[in-house]
């Protein structure tokens, strides 16, 4: 996969689930709209884990735990060339590696991450109310 499939296909979703790294709790507009973003992109639940574990996690946590990070909000281009060239280098053994550590790299974002799948799972009615 080239670089411009990578932000035709991702670039969307990365952006809007970015914001689960912030220094903030997400506000309820914020998650409202990572869900219709998450409706539109028709991922399972177990494909989005994976967006959030492999995708995603290595290079915001990276930023979350970095003295000089971004916490208040992110550089979109920034942000969208270090995910694309994580992701061109996602193959053999750092998938593996990267899945093996996904426990480390989501930890302080998971409470967030739970809430979003929650809301998910009623918007498409998968869990009542």
């Amino acid at each position: 996969m080239d670089a411009q499939t990578l932000v035709d296909e991702r670039g969307e979703l990365w952006l809007i689930l970015a914001t689960l790294w912030l220094e903030r709790e997400p506000r309820e507009t914020e998650y409202t709209r990572m869900v219709e973003v998450i409706q539109r992109h028709d991922l399972t639940l177990k494909e989005l884990e994976w967006v959030f574990r492999l995708e995603l996690a290595p290079v915001l946590s990276r930023q979350q735990m970095s003295v000089a990070g971004e916490w208040r909000q992110f550089d979109d281009y920034k942000l969208m060339r270090q995910l694309v060239a994580h992701n061109l280098r996602l193959t053999g053994w750092r998938r593996k590696s990267w899945m093996l550590f996904s426990g480390l790299t989501t930890m302080m974002t998971r409470h967030r991450w739970n809430e979003l799948m929650a809301r998910l799972m009623v918007e498409r009615g998968e869990i009542p109310h």
